[in-house]
């Protein structure tokens, strides 16, 4: 790596892992159908390579409140935590944030569950889960993000046998486009429900979730350096079975992974240490960050240091004050049976790569039963790519990323950047007749159909 590329990324990757979006969205309240004219307050999302459509941002401080303003608006769009790196959550009239909808509504120890509003986010959970003795079974690399946002678009941690986040929601409350408040669970609404969870933003504004929760567990963190690519493709099932959860870093410049991080799950009594060696690679020294030459300050704890689920599960930690990144996200999920081929196919870009990546995160995740989760009935690897802030040099690389996976019917991640044609997309989903429909029931005339919903989910243009 030269010097010249390490003091761009240490420039620009700093920022984001250390912190991660603002908790304040400030913007005019304003009402539904103002007429105003008035100077244009410029909002984007967290990355800021994207400036929201309308100035027109809404924060009910109850569900009532909500309730109206879905009534009043003629189009809106819900906003969680401007994590999207696209145009999902944008609008051309009025966005609707549930930021100030953030509490525990309910924990049922007896049915291990917990009942939260829709603004809540992993950060502001996850502590309260474990004082109480709970858990949730993953969570994604930034602890920061919206649980509700993160559901909607199949947000996903890593492990075997971890499906995505959303998997643990047993129910979910929503508003429709009548201002009517729905709700839908997988015991009582179980056809409905499979279709509603990812849903898009297009189903209206959650105001709840239930989600299935388990005993509060330790786990243990151990990073391995410079895994050999070929010990890769001959032990791929063993090595990201290795732990919990799994996570590779690589920036597809040598024939070696650059880092291996394996999160175990500690039992009582568990005094085994490390191995020095992992299938060629070597156990780190100290604590890392995914790209090595920043410091790993943010990240959390390594070295097998013993610690909370909360504190090990996401590569970040939860107590940085969110801040923006400039990066640019793109990621696809492979059919796990894929993986060798699709990462040999990925590996040949590595020139086409270089000038762009910033770190790419590969990750395995279970299937689910989600309509439109990438990891319908289909268990995956995830290939994630974090880039330089170069939108028009990323525009050029994501379509030969996504040529090199088509063989093996990638799908993108719905929350970031990628090339994909509306065809193409709606081709891999088999649900997708179904997920129209559904949208259809409970927003008939379109109020919450944005132009990004428009032309992936409802148009035929290619």
């Amino acid at each position: 790596m030269s010097p010249k590329r390490s003091g761009m990324k240490k420039r620009t990757f700093l920022k984001t892992s250390s912190m991660l979006m603002a908790g304040s969205l400030l913007a005019p309240l304003v009402s539904c159908n103002s007429s105003s004219q008035k100077e244009k307050a410029v909002r984007t999302n967290w990355a800021g390579n994207l400036e929201y459509s309308t100035e027109n941002l809404h924060l009910p401080k109850s569900v009532e409140e909500l309730q109206q303003m879905v009534k009043d608006c003629d189009k809106a769009r819900a906003l969680g935590t401007r994590h999207c790196f696209n145009t999902i959550a944008d609008s051309n009239d009025n966005q609707i944030s549930v930021q100030h909808l953030n509490q525990v509504v309910s924990l049922d120890e007896q049915a291990s569950t917990v009942t939260i509003e829709a603004g809540m986010s992993y950060g502001q959970l996850c502590p309260y889960l474990h004082e109480r003795g709970f858990a949730l079974h993953n969570l994604a690399s930034l602890p920061h993000i919206s649980v509700a946002g993160a559901c909607a678009t199949a947000t996903h941690g890593s492990g075997m046998r971890n499906g995505n986040l959303a998997t643990v929601v047993t129910a979910l409350e929503f508003i429709d486009a009548n201002g009517a408040l729905i709700t839908l669970s997988r015991k009582t609404d179980p056809e409905k429900f499979r279709g509603a969870v990812v849903n898009l933003g297009g189903l209206g504004v959650l105001t709840k979730l239930t989600l299935a929760i388990q005993p509060a567990f330790q786990m243990r963190q151990d990073v391995y350096q410079f895994l050999p690519l070929s010990q890769l493709e001959e032990n791929f099932e063993e090595i990201m079975s290795s732990g919990y959860s799994v996570s590779l870093f690589t920036d597809w410049q040598t024939d070696k992974v650059n880092q291996v991080w394996i999160k175990r799950r500690i039992e009582e009594n568990d005094t085994e240490k490390a191995a020095p060696t992992f299938f060629g690679a070597s156990l780190a020294t100290k604590n890392i960050h995914p790209i090595v030459e920043l410091s790993a300050e943010n990240c959390t704890e390594q070295m097998g240091v013993p610690g909370p689920w909360h504190e090990r599960l996401p590569h970040f930690r939860m107590n940085f004050t969110p801040s923006s990144g400039k990066e640019l996200q793109t990621e696809y999920f492979v059919p796990r049976q894929h993986a060798v081929e699709a990462i040999r196919a990925v590996s040949q870009l590595k020139d086409q790569l270089g000038p762009l990546l910033m770190i790419s995160e590969i990750r395995a995740i279970d299937a689910d039963d989600f309509w439109m989760s990438p990891c319908y009935q289909q268990p995956c690897i995830a290939i994630h790519f974090t880039c330089e802030q170069n939108k028009e040099l990323l525009q050029q690389v994501m379509p030969m990323i996504e040529q090199a996976l088509q063989p093996y019917e990638a799908r993108p991640h719905w929350g970031k950047m990628f090339a994909m044609s509306p065809t193409r997309l709606q081709s891999l989903y088999q649900k997708l007749p179904d997920f129209k429909a559904l949208l259809m029931e409970y927003d008939p005339q379109g109020k919450f159909r944005n132009d990004f919903m428009q032309h992936y989910i409802f148009s035929s243009e290619t």
